[in-house]
């Protein structure tokens, strides 16, 4: 092993997961935190991998592990902000324990996280922030709004910050994926599509099954072009600052590169993504 690290959040499952494989099979250490780490039996025990407890949102739990990780390897090069909290309902649809619980998660938990890996790096002049958003990161997900607005937070958060530490050898980059099926996104999403007053049931329906029709069919996207995106971030020097990948994300980037105003892209969404009146 060589004496680079990267601290990853939400490994249980999913990218996270996988990220670590991918990380340690290139000769990094890794710290792979959880909320829940004495269930998991598949990264604990392998060479190199420290598995240990962090809830973003609970910032003695982030102390914790960081202190952990710097006993164990020494300094920390990179962070990857790679938990996650969904949600499939509509904005009335969604409870406000609900939102405050995506909030807490996606925003908050990846500031808490970013506020204890950053004095660090900032003194030693280097480092790299990964933060995992979504394709939901990069258009108004209708059936998402409220995981879409939390991870649009986060890709602004990410542009600030940037721009912020840039200047002080610090790299901050997002990396958006697409649609992709892990088990992560399964376990960690609220659903109340069924929610609410008949109307706004029905209306949901009509929205879900719409939109259902427009990307069923296509060959499911591997999850590991995401961890290969992540470490890609990291490694390399002259990745942008936003990253989608996937081949329907990279196809959304495109076309709202290609359109003249924002406006254009959310009023060709809407003829795409909305069904017919009546």
């Amino acid at each position: 092993m060589t004496d680079r690290t990267v601290l990853i959040t939400g490994c249980s499952s999913g990218f996270g997961k996988l990220a670590v494989h991918t990380f340690r099979a290139s000769g990094w250490n890794v710290v792979a935190t959880m909320r829940s780490p004495e269930k998991e039996a598949e990264l604990t025990g392998l060479e190199g991998v420290l598995v240990t407890r962090l809830d973003v949102k609970d910032p003695r739990s982030i102390d914790a592990a960081f202190e952990q990780a710097t006993a164990a390897f020494g300094s920390i090069d990179a962070v990857v902000n790679n938990a996650g909290y969904g949600s499939n309902a509509l904005f009335e649809q969604s409870p406000d324990a609900s939102v405050r619980d995506i909030y807490e998660t996606n925003v908050f938990g990846l500031m808490n996280v970013m506020r204890r890996a950053l004095p660090d790096m900032r003194k030693r002049g280097s480092g790299c922030i990964v933060n995992v958003t979504s394709m939901g990161g990069l258009m108004g997900l209708l059936g998402n709004s409220v995981y879409s607005s939390s991870k649009f937070a986060a890709e602004g958060l990410t542009e600030a910050l940037a721009l912020e530490y840039k200047p002080l050898g610090i790299r901050v980059v997002s990396v958006a994926p697409g649609a992709y099926l892990t088990t992560a996104f399964g376990a960690n999403t609220d659903n109340y599509v069924e929610s609410g007053d008949p109307q706004l049931v029905e209306h949901s329906r009509k929205l879900r099954d719409h939109f259902a029709a427009i990307v069923s069919g296509g060959e499911p996207q591997d999850p590991q072009e995401v961890a290969d995106k992540i470490y890609e971030c990291v490694t390399a020097d002259d990745v942008p600052v936003h990253n989608p990948v996937g081949a329907d994300a990279e196809r959304l980037s495109g076309l709202i590169d290609s359109l003249p105003s924002r406006q254009a892209f959310v009023a060709a969404m809407e003829q795409m993504l909305l069904p017919p009146a009546g």
